[in-house]
C-alpha cells in the first residue's frame, strides 16, 4: 500500500480526535510532510519507539501507541496465565501526551485482560524500573523521549528484571508489534470503562517510599555527609522534568541541606521554555543553574534530564566560573570515590566489577584496574548493563559496583536496572562533600585524576539525519567505511578493527577473531598511539555517531589529537 493509500485511510477514519484531523487537513497542502508522515511505521526496536507527535504511521500518538501496545498484549497473551496477570507497570514524563498516552497503553492492555498499574503522576525512568521489579510486574511501559526536543515522545518496554528488554525479548514483542497491521482499528477499552475497570490500579505514593527506603544504600560515607551536609552548597535543576519531587527527597533524606532548586526549571513543562534543548550534556542546558550558582556561590551545579534517567554537572573552576564536565569524565569521578571509599573501609569485594560500554572512556578501566576491580565492556544500551547484572548476582561470578554510559547514564545500586540519575544526584553529592572536606572542589579532583593516570580526552559527534534521505544517508555512510575500512586517522594508523556487526576483530596484519557480544551496527578503530574511533547509528534518534578518544601526556596534546581526529572523521564523511 503506498502511503498515499495510508493516508487516505487515516483522513476518512471516523474516530481520529479533532487534533489530528486538523493536521490529517493540513498536511494535504505539504506532500513533502505527507509523505514523510506516512512513508513507513514508525521503528520499533529494541529500545521501543521514538518521533515527533502527529498524525500519520510514522509519528507518535494515539493510534501508534495502541499499535505497540497491542503487540505487547499479543506477546503476553502468549505465555501462560500466572505470567500474564503479573501485569504491567505503566509510567510517564512531563511531555505532550505523556498522560494520555500511558492511559491509552492501560486501557488497550485492559481488552486483553491484562492488569496495568499506572502511576498517579509523572515519575523518574529509574522508578519505572524499580517498580516493575516491586510490584513483580511482568512488564514497564516508559512514555518519555528522554532528552529530545518538544516536538518527540516515546514508547520503551522494560523485562521483568526492570531492564529494557533484552535483544532476544525485544526482537519477539518487535515481531508482534509489527503484526498489528491497522493501528486505527485496535480495540481500548471506553472512557466510562476505563474508570470503572478493575484491571487498571492508579499507583504511588507507596512505591514512592519503597523507591527512596532503597536510595539510602547509595550513600557510602554517612558520617561524611552529616559533617559536610550542611556546608556543601549544590544547586539542582530537573530540567523541566520529572526529577524534583525525588530528586529533592532524596538529597534531604541523605542529609544534604543547603541544596537550592532552579525555581523556573523545578516546574514540570512539556515545552521546555527555559531551554533549548533539556539536554544535560550541553552547556547551554545550564543557562539559569549558572545564574543561581554564581549568586549561591555554589560547589556544584547538577541536571536531570526530563525522564530523569541522565545526569549532567557544572563544577567550579578556580576562576569563579562553572564547566560542565562530560559523561565519561562524571563516570570516572564516581567510579575512583566508590572504589577508594570501600577500599579503605576494607569493604571492596574481591570480585568486584564495573561495567561500560564500548564507546566510553578507557581512563576509567584505569583507575578500576588500580583498585583490583574488573572492568567489563558491554555493547551500547543500558540493558546490556542490566543483562550483566542479572548475571552475576545468579552466578555470584561478581559483585556489581557501578555501572555508566559516556551518554550521561550512571548506576550504583541494582535496585533499578536502568541508568538513575536520582541515584547519580545522591552520589554525586557526596563525592563534592568528600572533595569540600579537603579543600577542594570536583574540578581539583578531576585534576588529580589526571595527574596520576593521563590526560583521556573524548568527544561525540553526533550527526542528525531526519526523515527518509536522512535514513539512507546514515545506512550509506556505514556501508562506505566497511566497504572502504580507514587504514589511518589523522596519520595515526589503525592497528584493528571490530565490526560488531560482522562479529569480527581484525587485526593489521589480517588475523580475524570472533567478538563475543550480540551483533551490533558499530565499527571501533583503535590505533598505534592508543587513541580508538568508533561509529555507529543511534538506536533512538535519526542520528549518526562519531566517537574520539584518545590519551596523551597533556591536556594540550590530548585536546590537539582530538581535534585532528575530527578533522579526519569529516572529511571521511563529505
Amino acid at each position: 500500500m503506498s502511503w498515499e493509500q495510508v493516508y487516505e485511510k487515516w483522513i476518512n477514519e471516523e474516530n481520529i480526535p479533532e487534533n489530528l484531523k486538523k493536521e490529517l487537513k493540513d498536511l494535504k497542502d505539504d506532500p513533502e510532510k505527507c509523505e514523510d508522515a506516512f512513508y513507513a511505521p514508525l521503528e520499533f526496536g529494541t529500545a521501543g519507539m521514538r518521533g515527533i507527535l502527529g498524525a500519520g504511521i510514522n509519528r507518535m500518538n494515539i493510534f501508534t501507541i495502541r499499535q505497540a501496545t497491542e503487540g505487547l498484549a499479543r506477546f503476553m497473551d502468549a505465555q501462560d496465565a500466572e505470567t500474564k496477570r503479573r501485569g504491567v507497570a505503566i509510567a510517564y514524563d512531563s511531555r505532550h501526551m505523556s498522560p494520555e498516552f500511558a492511559m491509552e497503553a492501560a486501557k488497550t492492555l485492559a481488552k486483553h485482560d491484562i492488569p496495568a498499574f499506572v502511576f498517579e503522576s509523572l515519575r523518574p525512568t529509574p522508578e519505572l524500573s524499580f517498580a516493575v521489579r516491586y510490584l513483580n510486574a511482568f512488564t514497564g511501559i516508559m512514555i518519555t523521549a528522554s532528552h529530545n526536543p518538544a516536538a518527540y515522545n516515546g514508547y520503551k518496554v522494560y523485562g521483568a528484571d526492570g531492564g529494557q528488554m533484552p535483544p532476544a525479548d525485544a526482537d519477539a514483542l518487535t515481531r508482534y508489534v509489527r503484526d498489528v497491521e491497522n493501528p486505527l482499528k485496535v480495540d481500548v477499552l471506553s472512557e466510562n470503562e476505563a474508570k470503572t475497570s478493575d484491571l487498571i490500579t492508579i499507583i504511588g505514593e507507596e512505591v514512592d517510599n519503597a523507591y527512596l527506603k532503597e536510595i539510602k544504600a547509595v550513600t557510602i560515607d554517612q558520617a561524611l555527609i552529616d559533617e559536610m551536609g550542611k556546608e556543601l552548597k549544590l544547586v539542582y535543576t530537573p530540567l523541566h522534568g520529572t526529577g524534583t519531587m525525588l530528586g529533592e527527597k532524596a538529597l534531604r533524606q541523605a542529609g544534604f541541606e543547603k541544596f537550592v532548586l532552579v525555581p523556573e526549571q523545578a516546574i514540570a513543562d512539556p515545552d521546555f521554555t527555559t531551554v533549548k534543548s533539556p539536554n544535560p550534556e550541553e552547556h547551554s542546558a545550564f543557562e539559569y543553574a549558572i545564574r543561581l550558582g554564581e549568586k549561591e556561590d555554589a560547589d556544584l551545579l547538577i541536571a536531570t534530564d526530563p525522564d530523569a534517567d541522565r545526569l549532567g554537572a557544572a563544577v567550579r573552576l578556580p576562576d569563579g566560573s562553572y564547566q560542565v564536565l562530560t559523561g565519561n569524565q562524571l563516570g570516572t569521578i564516581m567510579i575512583q570515590y566508590i572504589l577508594d571509599a570501600h577500599q579503605k573501609a576494607g569493604t571492596l569485594p574481591e570480585n568486584a566489577v564495573v561495567l561500560k560500554s564500548i564507546v566510553s572512556s578507557e581512563l576509567a578501566t584505569a583507575v578500576a584496574e588500580k583498585y583490583n576491580t574488573k572492568m567489563v565492556d558491554v555493547l551500547t544500551g543500558f540493558k546490556f548493563i542490566a543483562e550483566k547484572i542479572e548475571q552475576y548476582e545468579e552466578d555470584h561470578s561478581q559483585t556489581f559496583m557501578f555501572g555508566f554510559e559516556e551518554s550521561y547514564g550512571y548506576l550504583i545500586k541494582s535496585f533499578v536496572r536502568d541508568k538513575d540519575a536520582i541515584q547519580a544526584l545522591v552520589l554525586l553529592a557526596e563525592v563534592a562533600a568528600y572533595y569540600k572536606k579537603q579543600g577542594k572542589t570536583l574540578y581539583d579532583g578531576l585534576q588529580d585524576i589526571f595527574a596520576e593516570y593521563g590526560y583521556f580526552e573524548e568527544k561525540t559527534i553526533s550527526v542528525t539525519l531526519s526523515g527518509i534521505e536522512g535514513s539512507a544517508k546514515i545506512q550509506a555512510l556505514m556501508k562506505k567505511f566497511r566497504d572502504e575500512a580507514p587504514s589511518s586517522f589523522a596519520g595515526i594508523n589503525v592497528v584493528q578493527t571490530e565490526d560488531f556487526k560482522a562479529l569480527t576483530r581484525t587485526f593489521v596484519d589480517g588475523r580475524q577473531e570472533k567478538l563475543s557480544t550480540p551483533p551490533s551496527d558499530v565499527l571501533k578503530y583503535f590505533l598505534e598511539d592508543g587513541s580508538w574511533i568508533a561509529i555507529r547509528p543511534s538506536g533512538t534518534e535519526p542520528k549518526i555517531k562519531f566517537y574520539l578518544a584518545t590519551k596523551a601526556l597533556s591536556k594540550v596534546e590530548a585536546d590537539q589529537k582530538i581535534l585532528d581526529f575530527e578533522a579526519a572523521v569529516n572529511a571521511l564523511t563529505e
